[in-house]
């Protein structure tokens, strides 16, 4: 019987590559339409190679967490007043987290 080591640099890789997708992805808005999230994930995948579902959850990972971050502070900005309207409307329950929460997995899934 053998017994797998834990592998600490393919744990160092999946936070590099999410820590690096989450900063161009967040400079790319700047400049890039919003959409560009999904070649900023591509090019860091690509250029730092992982295992395909370690690629997919990183990039995902990083998005949800910057989505949700900035959907966070716009909402707190705005005293929920916009997300809380907006999921009234969509969902008939003025729940701004509901709000958040969708923004940030849509981020996720684009990336």
């Amino acid at each position: 019987m053998t017994i797998k080591k834990n592998n600490n640099n393919e744990h160092m890789k999946f936070i590099s590559v999410a820590i690096l997708t989450a900063l161009l992805a967040f400079a790319g808005g700047f400049v890039f339409p919003w959409w560009s999230i999904a070649p900023v994930a591509f090019v860091v995948s690509f250029v730092i190679p992982q295992r395909p579902l370690a690629a997919f959850f990183s990039a995902f990972m990083a998005l949800v967490f910057l989505w949700g971050g900035l959907a966070t502070y716009m909402d707190i900005k705005n005293r929920h007043l916009l997300a809380g309207k907006i999921a009234d409307l969509f969902f008939q329950n003025p729940s701004h987290f509901m709000m958040i929460a969708i923004t940030a997995f849509i981020g996720g899934l684009i990336a």
